[in-house]
């Protein structure tokens, strides 16, 4: 058997259990299943496939839930897996070098989150902290939990890349158990912030709650709260908080107010998503060649966490200005660059 451990914590996911396990099953290796509370035919299904089944307590803490399962496992390297993510692609013999090399560190895996946007399946890429020894780590936070050390004195945390892809579903559920979620979120953030007050990265969270319920009012708020810490402007969430906030702004048609981030400009222009973001901040306020200046800078950019953003969602807004501009030939020509996005379609249509 492979020396790792699966470990998954669950509650309600009949309708993903089994694409989430399935795919595990092929490899020889531990799978820890531990059930919060389900009401459904998740631990009947999980059972097919996990060789432990347990039963965790629900205490509104999904790290005591994690720490639990970590707890059951007959090894010490750890690999936590959620019920919504499912195995895309894999390379088994470089993740056991790769933990071998970094037996103090944190294997970071790629995951692709999709969710519903401009009427087409989006994707978001992150990095998310999910292989490592329970020597030396374990999982602190009441949600959003991350992976923390034991022993800070004696050990640094570090992170390494591992050959691993997974593909996300949970935020692109039907509009009421995205509500529920959201709201289960939100409360538990909420909680976290009387401990926590000044943790810009729980009103970050927050902030991510709200959007996920196009509540963009409370997200701009939330937002706008993080970022009035002194954050540092190379961590993911900080730039993922910036083009939350920048298009909250633009939902609530405050684009002369999100021209203000142009005076953070420098710290964050390093992805495809900010420039495309800053293009669609001053193509919203009329400045079209400065718009367009970005979106050029977009296509050139190969650091991007959403699909699209170095592609087809630039090209558009060029083929776009173009057409404002009447240069209806150019436009056409960057609308075919779009692909089978479908207001880039739309266009085409329009102008033949």
């Amino acid at each position: 058997m492979l020396p790792i451990s699966i470990c998954i914590i669950t509650k309600n996911e009949e309708q993903n259990i089994e694409n989430c396990l399935k795919p595990l099953r092929t490899y020889d290796w531990e799978i820890i299943v531990v059930d919060t509370g389900s009401t459904d035919r998740t631990k009947d299904i999980a059972g097919k496939y996990a060789d432990k089944v347990l039963d965790f307590v629900w205490c509104d803490d999904f790290s005591a839930a994690r720490n639990y399962s970590i707890e059951q496992a007959s090894y010490d390297t750890i690999l936590f897996i959620d019920s919504d993510e499912y195995l895309q692609e894999i390379d088994i013999e470089a993740i056991l070098r790769l933990a071998k090399q970094h037996p103090t560190s944190v294997g970071l895996l790629s995951r692709e989150n999709h969710y519903q946007m401009n009427g087409t399946d989006s994707i978001y890429v992150d990095l998310v902290e999910r292989l490592f020894s329970r020597k030396y780590y374990h999982y602190e936070g009441i949600i959003h939990e991350q992976v923390r050390l034991l022993d800070t004195e004696r050990y640094s945390y570090g992170t390494y890349q591992i050959p691993l892809i997974l593909n996300h579903s949970g935020y692109s559920g039907s509009e009421g158990s995205m509500r529920e979620k959201a709201l289960r979120n939100i409360s538990l953030l909420e909680k976290d912030l009387e401990t926590h007050p000044d943790n810009p990265y729980t009103y970050f969270q927050i902030g991510q709650a709200y959007n996920m319920i196009h509540d963009d009012e409370n997200a701009c708020l939330y937002y706008s709260k993080g970022l009035s810490y002194d954050v540092d402007p190379a961590a993911e969430y900080v730039q993922m908080m910036v083009i939350g906030y920048g298009y909250a702004l633009l939902h609530l048609d405050r684009a002369e107010e999100a021209l203000g981030l142009s005076g953070i400009y420098d710290a964050f222009a390093v992805s495809a998503d900010f420039f495309t973001l800053m293009g669609l901040i001053y193509l919203r306020n009329g400045q079209y060649m400065k718009a367009l200046l970005e979106f050029v800078k977009a296509l050139s950019c190969n650091n991007v966490h959403v699909v699209g953003a170095n592609s087809f969602i630039p090209s558009y807004n060029i083929g776009l200005i173009n057409e404002m501009m009447g240069d209806k030939e150019a436009a056409l020509m960057h609308y075919k660059k779009c692909g089978d996005f479908p207001m880039a379609l739309e266009k085409i249509q329009e102008l033949k």
